[in-house]
């Protein structure tokens, strides 16, 4: 299939006001094609008609899959059947609606957890259904590997120009800074902020902080989409990163150097790590011409800004 222009395009992003929607709606300014977005008071994801009925009549050349149910350990594990439902019908009300409107391209976002808990690393795309999931994040996991597979029934069956992207860990402007559902990266700056805030001798970390992350910025995220967006067009997944991970122990300790804490970590080994490590394999991607911009201290830091901006008070 050819390179899809955005220029005159109309692109709906699904999921503009969670984190990664938001960065690709601020992405999307730059390009001379209109952004259309819906919100809960205007749609709701997961009821079929209402989501086949809305493309009909808005009638898009381009999407962007970017709804979500998201959070990390906590939520996941105590809220399997929201996680679970929720993402299966989303992703399907709006893959399937898509088809039926003509829609030319469609992406749809994953996430890097649909891998097997003891792959080898680097992750590359073909360890997907290679071993079994981490249980702390399966629901959610289960649900995106059925986003993938899709994707590429309808390009099968109906020669669809549907692609998928994996991300590895996101963060940034408009994350979920709640501890009680938030991923470990805006935990720990709302951790250590209200640490240094209070004058607190020690911040208490979940696990053991030996396992090894990856984390990119979200506006890198973004512009890594719509460069796939114009240029990929395979039944593949590919997964986008930064190609570096980092133990948990360091990011803990960057992020406190970044906000000025001076106190100590206790890292509590009774409570669960989750995989051990998850870098990805980013071959696919620079293969496909694009590599990452925004290294993670400056992104942390921009990130801190805005939770300052943004979260702080709170």
């Amino acid at each position: 299939m050819s390179e899809f222009d955005l220029n005159g395009k109309t692109i709906w992003v699904a999921g503009h006001r969670g984190m990664v929607g938001s960065a690709l709606v601020r992405r999307l300014q730059s390009e001379d094609c209109t952004v259309l977005t819906a919100g809960r008071e205007d749609l709701d994801l997961v009821r079929q008609p209402d989501v086949e009925a809305w493309l009909a009549d808005n009638k898009p050349d381009g999407v962007f899959l970017a709804a979500a149910r998201v959070g990390g350990i906590l939520a996941n594990d105590t809220r399997p059947a929201d996680f679970l439902y929720d993402n299966l019908t989303i992703e399907a009300n709006i893959i399937h609606g898509a088809f039926k409107a003509g829609v030319s391209k469609l992406l749809f976002l994953g996430s890097s957890c649909i891998y097997p808990r003891m792959a080898p690393q680097p992750l590359t795309e073909d360890a997907l259904l290679s071993g079994p999931l981490e249980p702390t994040n399966q629901w959610y996991a289960v649900a995106k590997i059925a986003g993938i597979k899709l994707c590429q029934a309808y390009r099968l069956q109906h020669n669809c120009d549907f692609i998928s992207v994996m991300p590895t860990n996101l963060y940034g402007p408009g994350d979920n800074f709640d501890l009680q559902s938030s991923h470990v990266l805006p935990a720990f700056i709302r951790k250590i902020h209200q640490a240094k805030a209070d004058n607190v001798p020690s911040v208490e970390i979940w696990g053991t902080g030996t396992p090894k992350r990856e984390f990119m910025h979200v506006d890198d995220l973004a512009d890594a989409c719509v460069h796939l967006m114009r240029v990929y067009s395979g039944i593949d997944h590919i997964n986008v990163g930064v190609g570096e991970d980092i133990a948990i122990r360091d990011l803990a300790t960057l992020i406190a150097d970044v906000i000025g804490y001076k106190g100590d970590f206790h890292y509590d080994s009774s409570k669960p790590d989750g995989t051990p490590r998850k870098l990805l394999d980013v071959s696919a991607l620079a293969a496909q011409g694009w590599a990452s911009r925004i290294g993670l201290r400056d992104g942390i830091a921009a990130t801190y800004r805005w939770f300052l901006e943004n979260e702080g008070p709170a």
